[in-house]
């Protein structure tokens, strides 16, 4: 009996064994993956989401009307259900880590005017959020406070920022609910023409878009509307005693700027927003930009004086820039006409690059190559964020989606952060019968087409792939590039910053089948890469890797 029990003591030790030897092997494949987790988040070539909150998911029908808003609008131009809640939804199942993303940038969720207006595009609601009523509210239809605090929460959870969509330049149309701000808060008019610095920024962006006298130091009093809508809702003197704290601390006149700068501050004070996207910058005069960045910074340092166990890193607080037109070519100064302005140096980490899609059907190093020479020449220290389609661009690249990986190379590929605006991955269409103006690029998400359709399922992963690698790899976006060779097209990134090294090389229009990519004076014989495109591991020999595949792009990293 001691024998049997001697036997079968070894033969479970022995089982025991092989069990853990192979748990160990998958544990080695996961601390791989998981060794990513210490990639440094670097800004400059963060991959950002861009979305339409109302479009991207609904994850709670019960909010979907709110204010009576109940009257027929234009085609795509009323409210559609999505909803912060359903932003936190693909968080938690994984949908942007999946994808590579490491930043959320979603549309305004601040109350919206109550009544609808037509712009000359047909009856419209301000779904999109850009049409603020009252800063310090969320919008019902968009959510509460609470369901914000858990988005960011859960993003960060996840080691994904958060960037806030933030409109200092004016307030939302007048309608019938909706009544004009004080003449001493806003102008009415006239139109900007667009020609000269003044006729950019003293002026309305189109008819019934009152524009908030952001160049004013007067003091002003707060609207009656405004202090009688927070009576109603109970909260009347707790917004009067912060503002008071607010304008002792900083002692800032009361002028319009400063009251809107103290509400777009307190959503990083409270939640701990990693940074915002600002909208319309260039139709503001530049120095309510640094107003905004030095509260911005002080609310961010509070924030995380109190959550010390929730801060991810010690990035300061971000701002990227929406100078419309603005591109990278251009360097650090935008041209009014007759006077031009360097918005990097008020405040702006960033602003968003309009030039990408005119270079996108340029030579593959062509395009990389002028951006990591103006990256790290003209805008060193600064960065750009890259697109291909927006919100409000109406001459997107590849509006037909007739070039879907095209795009993802380019966008993903190319120095500078990337913004992939929702649907792009999924090739989401951009032309809808019936739509006026920019509806057409803002339909809702087409997530039955990613669950059903083989070739969207193939264009997605794809965009994955591409995502994740640039999202371990902050050479991609930040790093300096190099061709190691011309055909088949093969180049490096080199990312530096104190104690830590990142380099990857990229192969783009490959043969199929068996390939040769040469990688010589950049990684040595010997070298153990792999490509996390085709999941091979390969080894550098006479200066060169060989895969056998029917990929035409390969993603080198060292083996871990």
């Amino acid at each position: 009996m001691k024998k049997l029990l001697v036997a079968l003591s070894l033969l479970s030790l022995f089982i025991g064994c092989k069990k853990v030897e192979k748990k160990q092997q998958q544990t080695q494949v996961v601390e791989e993956k998981s060794s990513k987790k210490d990639v440094p988040f670097v800004w400059e070539g963060a991959n950002v989401y861009f979305l339409l909150t109302d479009r991207f998911n609904n994850g709670n029908p019960e909010n979907d009307v709110n204010f009576d808003r109940t009257e027929e609008t234009a085609v795509l131009r009323g409210f559609e259900g999505g909803d912060i809640q359903g932003i936190t939804q693909k968080i938690e199942e994984g949908y942007f880590t999946d994808l590579g993303i490491n930043a959320i940038w979603f549309t305004p969720v601040v109350e919206q005017i109550h009544g609808a207006t037509d712009e000359g595009t047909g009856k419209t609601y301000g779904y999109h959020g850009y049409w603020a009523k009252d800063w310090t509210s969320v919008d019902p239809n968009f959510g509460t406070r609470k369901d914000l605090e858990k988005l960011v929460k859960t993003a960060h959870d996840k080691g994904i920022r958060i960037l806030l969509d933030v409109v200092l330049n004016h307030t939302g149309p007048v309608t019938e609910k909706d009544p004009v701000w004080p003449d001493d808060w806003v102008r009415t008019g006239p139109k900007c023409e667009f020609t000269t610095y003044e006729n950019t920024t003293a002026c309305t962006l189109v008819e019934n878009l009152p524009d908030i006298l952001t160049e004013s130091d007067e003091a002003v009093e707060l609207p009656d509307a405004l202090l009688a809508k927070w009576k109603d809702e109970g909260r009347l003197s707790k917004e009067l005693d912060e503002l008071q704290l607010f304008f002792e601390r900083t002692g800032y006149p009361r002028a319009p700027r400063y009251y809107i700068i103290k509400w777009l501050t307190d959503y990083i004070n409270d939640l701990g927003v990693d940074g915002f996207r600002v909208d319309t910058v260039k139709h503001v005069n530049e120095n309510a930009w640094a107003d905004l960045h030095k509260e911005a910074e002080y609310a961010f340092e509070t924030w995380k004086k109190k959550h010390q166990d929730r801060i991810l890193d010690d990035n300061p607080f971000y701002m990227v820039g929406e100078v419309y037109n603005y591109g990278i070519s251009s360097g650090r100064d935008f041209d009014f006409g007759d006077k031009k302005v360097d918005f990097f140096d008020h405040g702006f980490k960033s602003l968003i690059n309009f030039e990408l899609k005119s270079d996108a059907d340029k030579s593959y190093e062509t395009i990389f190559k002028k951006y990591s020479k103006l990256l790290h020449t003209k805008l060193k220290d600064k960065s750009v964020l890259n697109y291909l389609t927006s919100h409000d661009d109406g001459s997107p690249y590849d509006k037909d989606r007739t070039k879907p990986y095209r795009t993802a190379n380019v966008l993903l590929l190319t120095p500078g952060a990337s913004q992939v605006y929702y649907g792009d991955e999924t090739s989401r269409s951009l032309i809808i019968e019936g739509t006026e103006g920019d509806a057409t690029l803002r339909s809702f998400m087409n997530w039955e087409d990613l669950d059903s359709v083989p070739k969207v399922q193939k264009i997605h992963k794809h965009w994955q792939k591409l995502g994740q690698f640039r999202k371990n790899h902050p050479a991609v976006g930040a790093g300096k590039h190099k061709r190691l060779a011309k055909s088949p097209y093969v180049f490096s990134r080199t990312y530096d910053k104190g104690e830590y090294r990142d380099k990857v090389v990229v192969g783009l229009d490959l043969p199929k089948g068996k390939k040769s990519l040469w990688v010589k004076g950049f990684f040595g014989d010997g070298t153990k890469l792999y490509d996390t495109y085709s999941e091979t591991e390969v080894t550098v020999a006479n200066g060169k890797v060989l895969l056998d595949n029917d990929y035409d792009i390969a993603l080198l990293e060292l083996m871990e």
